[in-house]
């Protein structure tokens, strides 16, 4: 999976189309992410000891072919390839700049 968590991202499709936001965790199992408030649900929560039960917003896992990356450098959205350098890391690069994301 080319997303990683901590990841600035666009949303591409779905209700929150246009909307920019930080990935907080990836499930790369099931090609998931979810992003800081984006695609926000209710959730029952039933009262416990320590927390009081109500209706809570939290957001849902959106699949992570709905979003792109937002290069720190030119600003654009895009799907970064993947360039092996020659002591044979991987690093993502913009398609656009053609600079390393962070």
């Amino acid at each position: 999976m080319i997303i990683k968590k901590k990841d600035t991202v666009l949303v591409l499709s779905g209700k929150d189309k246009g909307k920019k936001g930080e990935v907080k965790s990836v499930n790369p199992a099931k090609n998931k992410v979810v992003v800081s408030g984006v695609n926000m649900i209710s959730k029952h929560v039933k009262p416990s000891q320590d927390k009081q039960g109500g209706i809570v917003q939290m957001e849902a896992a959106m699949d992570a072919s709905n979003v792109a990356i937002i290069c720190g450098k030119c600003k654009k959205a895009m799907t970064p390839k993947m360039q092996i350098s020659a002591d044979g890391k991987k690093t993502r690069v913009c398609r656009k700049c053609n600079e390393p994301i962070i």
